[in-house]
């Protein structure tokens, strides 16, 4: 931890959207990593949370996949 975080606290960023809620954040001075847990309170980003985040990550975009391509084809099928 620098010693800026040590005085005045850390200043994080999103680093990374996971989910709608689920987000990773990343201090800007020290790089120290944190995470939203199923609580949604920040946790420090583990090689455990990690993993979690990613098939989080995975299993979030193929729905968003699936729904765009549902969307498209409706829209297709009023147009027809």
């Amino acid at each position: 931890m620098s010693v800026f975080c040590n005085l005045f606290g850390h200043k994080y960023e999103v680093s990374k959207k996971v989910t709608y809620h689920v987000k990773e954040y990343k201090c800007c001075n020290c790089n120290k990593q944190l995470t939203t847990n199923g609580n949604g309170q920040l946790v420090e980003l583990t090689p455990k949370y990690q993993e979690i985040n990613s098939i989080l990550s995975r299993i979030h975009n193929k729905r968003q996949a699936r729904l765009r391509r549902e969307e498209l084809h409706i829209a297709y099928k009023m147009t027809s």
